[in-house]
Formats: structure tokens, sequence, C-alpha cells
């Protein structure tokens, strides 16, 4: 058998070398000598037939292999190690609607762009390797996926088309570039037009479409209930609890014994509050006070002691962290625990007699603490408020316990403002609520105001989590770190802050990027100087885009936009999960416990950010779909509204009252042809130089509204 070397005696050694660069370049590749040619810019007849030629005896060497019949790749034998492991990454994809993707990588850099023939049947949220092709001058990197290492979705929800011998999944996710076919036998009794959840059971090679099986069949599309279940069905969300779970919950001993209260901290005689919306049953925190002296307070932050009642490894315990976080739909709740506990059990309740984990602060009035102690305690709430009643105390200084409350609320301002004095940014998210009839129709659509009576529990519940932190996590002496679940924020990259400054610069603000506390003080002046614009939406998306995500982890880095070095999840064990560890770790320390396993705890921190993702992104399309539905009778009507974004399919447009966004597609505008202007904002006429830039006030109509796709189209008036 000849070797490379005669290969290249037979066959010129410059040819056959071009060839041997081109494989190495695209070791996982297979390609016919016409391919071939393409790619080298051979034309002529006998250079190709030379090209097969070489193809057929670096086959026959060993250099190539032969996959398909005239289909070549390099042989695994002759992979260039170093260079695999250089060209190979691998990240999360971020799939588009119509078959291309970006890679965010594990490392740090630009995405990887993957066109939709190189997708390899990747999906959207699937963890995947990547091959890289080498980088070209002034092209973004480039690559193409080689393996899926974990699929993210197990199920998909869309509606059935239906036909004689097969049918078809239409997904409701943006993300999903393709359908997914269902045999007559996968069916389940799916009817055309109903909604329905499936599972793809296998995606063969040649097959453009995935195939599936129908697991559920929900009903008909517009049912408010049949689209609520969607939404939490296509995020991979529970539905509803196991029978043997709800049957642990309420076999679950609620009695408090004499022998308990004993090792408890008894604040039953101290006055103590809850200050929660007018809607909440889950009461996670209350909040007690005591006057020390004139200048000093004790003010108790107590938090519902879940951990006693859920114990390691039970059911309920398992349940709990599979869900990782109770999920707040526009009109319902999907508890993390089951009902019997979230809302009566562990809740803290007026009147009634509470087992609760607390921090106990010795605090003056200028809200500086001398002292503080951690223990578990028995309590007996006073009086359930709800925020706007607070807030009425506040401003009108009457009410039930108005001097205490008001200076609990003194003291919450000056720590709220020794925290931003130190670096803490001002995000405010934007919090759209719905009023409701009794059939969950939206009447109404408004903004939730951030009032001080929010601050007030805010700051406190803060305070708390971050001593909490450093109770733990604060090395003294020679002592060994103890694991732990922190909540990190990561610092910003540089090129993202710049890339923002640059930005705002632009729509005439002005950023400063040097240094945590200039960035921190640039943030929150810009905040309040885009209040009430139009371009305060999309200004305030990209500002949260630009920063990292908050997430736990055992490894604390602290948090960037809180300005903490320590910080924790230590407030609500009732509705997420890493609170009830914290909770467990908390008590096994200060009962001089040895660190627990790391790896198990990391574990239990990148599954809870998974799910709080989740939860995040379910809720956020239920408002969509009711801010859809609000506008579902008004086609026709006319709104003014702000432009909050452009791009180069239309002009996208927040109505001014109820904050429904929907977007005047550029084709819609007959009177001229308009084409973005990226750098400006605006997209500008191209015959009579009309502009429509970022922030300027739109008289539209209502066009369209697909329920569907969650989707509001608009006209211009």
């Amino acid at each position: 058998m000849k070797n490379q070397k005669d290969t290249k005696r037979q066959f010129s050694e410059a040819f056959v070398n071009k060839i041997l660069e081109y494989f190495n370049k695209n070791p996982f590749s297979l390609c016919n000598y016409k391919q071939l040619s393409f790619a080298l810019g051979i034309t002529d007849r006998a250079g190709k037939v030379l090209a097969k030629s070489v193809l057929e005896q670096l086959c026959s060497d060993n250099v190539l292999i032969e996959n398909k019949t005239g289909q070549y790749k390099l042989h695994p034998s002759k992979l260039n190690k170093n260079l695999i492991k250089k060209s190979n990454i691998t990240g999360i994809v971020e799939m588009k609607q119509t078959g291309k993707a970006y890679i965010i990588t594990d490392e740090p850099g630009e995405d990887i762009y993957i066109s939709a023939a190189n997708t390899y049947h990747a999906l959207d949220g699937d963890y995947v390797k990547v091959f890289l092709f080498p980088k070209r001058r002034s092209r973004k990197p480039e690559g193409r996926i080689t393996e899926i290492i974990t699929r993210k979705k197990k199920q998909y929800v869309g509606t059935l088309e239906v036909s004689k011998n097969f049918a078809f999944l239409i997904t409701d996710s943006k993300s999903m570039p393709v359908d997914i076919f269902i045999s007559k036998n996968g069916l389940k009794g799916g009817k055309n037009g109903e909604k329905a959840i499936a599972k793809i059971t296998e995606w063969p090679d040649q097959s453009k479409n995935p195939f599936g099986e129908i697991i559920e069949i929900l009903g008909n599309p517009g049912d408010n209930n049949v689209e609520m279940i969607s939404i939490l069905a296509d995020n991979d969300l529970p539905l509803s609890f196991p029978k043997n779970v709800e049957k642990e919950a309420k076999e679950i001993d609620i009695s408090i014994s004499d022998e308990e209260i004993k090792q408890r901290t008894d604040f039953r005689d101290t006055l103590t509050i809850t200050i929660d919306p007018i809607d909440a049953k889950d009461f996670d925190d209350a909040v007690s006070f005591k006057q020390i002296n004139e200048n000093l307070f004790e003010i108790g932050v107590h938090i519902a002691d879940v951990s006693h009642y859920v114990q390691p490894n039970t059911i309920i315990d398992k349940e709990a962290f599979e869900r990782g976080t109770s999920v707040y739909l526009v009109d319902r709740v999907i508890p993390m625990l089951p009902e019997n506990l979230s809302n009566f059990v562990c809740s803290l309740r007026p009147n009634e007699e509470k087992l609760c984990f607390s921090i106990i602060f010795r605090i003056d009035i200028d809200a500086n603490i001398n002292d503080y102690k951690i223990e578990k305690t028995i309590i007996k709430s006073d009086r359930r408020f709800n925020y706007d009643e607070v807030q009425e105390i506040i401003e009108s200084g009457k009410g039930d316990f108005s001097s205490e409350i008001n200076i609990l609320n003194n003291i919450a301002k000056k720590l709220r403002q020794q925290r931003f004095e130190k670096g803490s940014i001002n995000f405010e998210s934007k919090d759209v609520r719905f009023v409701l009839d009794e059939n969950s129709k939206p009447l109404s659509v408004y903004i939730k105001e951030t009032k001080e009576s929010n601050n007030l529990i805010e700051e406190f519940m803060l305070l708390a989590n971050r001593k909490v932190a450093e109770n733990i996590g604060k090395i003294r002496g020679n002592a060994k770190p103890k694991t732990f679940v922190y909540r990190i924020h990561d610092i910003p990259s540089p090129e993202k802050l710049n890339t923002f400054a640059q930005f705002v610069t632009k729509l005439g603000y002005k950023m400063k990027t040097n240094g945590q506390k200039q960035i921190a003080e640039s943030f929150n002046r810009l905040f309040k100087e885009i209040e009430g614009k139009g371009e305060k939406n999309m200004i305030e998306t990209i500002a949260i885009r630009t920063m990292a995500k908050a997430v736990y982890s055992t490894d604390n880095i602290g948090h960037y936009g809180l300005s903490f070095p320590y910080y924790t999840h230590f407030t609500s064990p009732i509705r997420r999960y890493p609170d009830l560890i914290v909770h467990r770790l908390l008590f096994h320390y200060l009962n001089n416990g040895s660190s627990l396993n790391k790896a198990e705890t990391e574990n239990i921190c990148i599954h809870s950010s998974e799910m709080e993702k989740k939860a995040v992104s379910a809720e956020r399309e239920s408002i969509k779909y009711k801010q859809a539905e609000y506008l579902l009778d008004k086609i026709g009507q006319k709104f003014e509204g702000l432009i909050s974004g452009v791009s180069k399919w239309g002009i996208y447009v927040e109505l001014i009252g109820n904050h429904c966004e929907g977007m005047i597609s550029l084709r819609d505008l007959d009177d001229d042809f308009y084409y973005l202007d990226e750098d400006n904002y605006q997209v500008i006429g191209q015959r009579y130089g009309e502009q429509y830039k970022l922030g300027d006030q739109l008289t539209i109509r209502v066009k369209r509204i697909d329920l569907s796709k969650k989707q509001m189209d608009f006209e211009l008036v």
C-alpha cells in the first residue's frame, strides 16, 4: 500500500497538499470530488478527474475514509489533535425561526454564527459542540454543530394540522424552526386545530422534520386555561402536583409542641406585622418592632421555617427541587410547595402561631447596625397589611401601628441611601398588571408603581439576605470556607458596557464607565432622565442585557448590581428552593456542623438558576398573551404611543396608558420606501426623508392581533 509520500510522488505535491489542507480545515465534512473541485476553484474537466483520482488514492492510503459512495472525510487517525481542540467549543444554541442559530459559548468572546445548513438538528437551548471554521477577516466567528450534548426541551406545545394519514404539530415557539411530524398512530385522538403537547421520538438524518407523538391534548386555542397551560408546558414547567406529593403534604404534623417552643426564641408578644401584595396568600416574611430607647430599636426579620416541615429527600422535597421556584402567571400561581404548605402551614398568617428562622437587628435611628443574631423563633403576627394600606399610613401618618411603621420606613430609607452611596444600581423592572373579569379576560392594563411601602420591605429583606451571607461567607482567622449558596452577579463585560455607553450617547445621554461607583451613578442618573420618555423601555431592556445574569452559585464573587460582597437568598423559602437550602445550611453551620458537599450543592444551584429562567420566560409570555387579548376587541381603534424600538422589519410602538407593544411593518408604510438607520435608531423615507425615531410619539390604529403568536400589529394613522 502506498503511503502519503508515494501519493505526492504520483501526483503534484502542491495539488495534494492543497487537498489535504482543505480536509484539515474541514475535518468532519463529507465531500465528493465535485464539491472539492468547487471549493478549490477547479473548473476544467481534467482537473476534476485528477481531484477524483487523488481522493481515491488518499482513501487507499488511509489518509481519508469513504463514508458513502464517492464521499470522503479525514481519517480519525490523521486529525490534528491540537487543531481539533482549538477548533472545537461548546455552548448553548440560540435558535432563530429562520433556522439559523447563534452559539452562546462557555468561553469569553463573540457568539458563534451557525447557518441553517450546519445546525445538525440542534434546537433552541440545546448544549452542543461546535467546530469553528477558520476565521475570515472582518467576518464574525462561524462554525458547524458537530454534536448535541444535551437536549434542553422534552416537550413542545402547538396546534395540530391533521391530514388523512398524518399530522403536523405547528409549534407555538418562535425559536422552533420546524414543525413536528406526527403519524396517525401517534395522534392520541387529537383533532385538527386543537392545541396539544408532543414529544420528539426521533429525527432521522435525512429528514427535514423531527418525528413525534402526542402526549396530551389541551383543547381549543383561545381558551384562557388552555393558553396558560400551554405556556407552562412549553417552558417544561409542571401543570399539577403528583397525588403522592399532595398526600404527603396533608399528612405533615402541623402541631407545635411545648418542647419545640422551648428550643426557640419567643416573639409572640412582640409587635409583628406582614406587608404583602393585596392578592398574596403565601406570606414568607414578617417584621417585628421593639423600641429599646429613644434612638435604638430591635427589628426582627422573620422568615417562614419551611425547613422544619420539608425534610431532605422526602417526596415533597424532591418535587420542590424539581420545580425550583413558584411561577407567577397573570391569572394564577403555580406554587413550589403544595397549597396546604404554601398558603396555610408555612404562611405567616395573622393571629396564628408560626415557626420562623429569624435575624434580629439592633439598629439605631440612622440605620447603623449595632448587633444582630440569627435564631429559630416562634411568632404571632398582629396584623396583615397590604402595600397600599402601609403607603397610606406613611403618607397620612394615621392608622394601625403608624408610629412603628414610620420609624421602620425612615430606617429603610436610610438603608437605601447607604446602599446607593456604596454603588448599588437602581434597576427597576416594569411590573405589568391586569384587571381581570371572572373569566380572566383583561379589562385594563397598568404598570404597578413602586412606592415607599415596597421599598420598606425590600430594604429589610436585602439586609437580611446580606447579613446571612456575610455570617457564613466571611472567613475568620484560620477557618476554612464552608459550602454555601450565594446569589451572585458578575461584573459586565467591558465590551458590552462600552457598546451601551456609545448607544446612549447617540440618544443624548452620558455614561461614565471608569470604576464601579461611577458606573452605578451613571446608570442611576440615566434611569431618572429617561423616566416617561419613549426610549425608556428600550434603554432599560438593553441596560439589563448589558449586565450579567444573577445566578445561584457556591463560588462567591459578590453581587455587582447591589454592590454587596456577600449576598444570598434567605427570605422566600415558600417560593424559592435555594432559600430552603440556605435555611438548612445556615442551621447546620450555626450548630457547628462541618462543611457539606460542594459538588452536590453546586448542582442544586445550577438547576435552580435554570428553573428560574424558565419561570421568568413563562411569566413574560403570559403577560404578552394577556396584552394581545386586551387589544383583541379593539381592532380598528386609535391609540397614542411612543416608538420603543426600530428594526429592519418595522417600528415598535408602546401604547401610552396600557403599555401594550406592537409593530408597524415597514411594508405597510406605503407613502415611501423606508430603510433602517441603525446608527441613529430611526427609519427614514428614501424619497421624502420622513423620519421615525426612537422616542417619537405616534398615533396608531390596531390592525391585527394574533393570539396564538402573542403578536400585535399596528398601522400608522
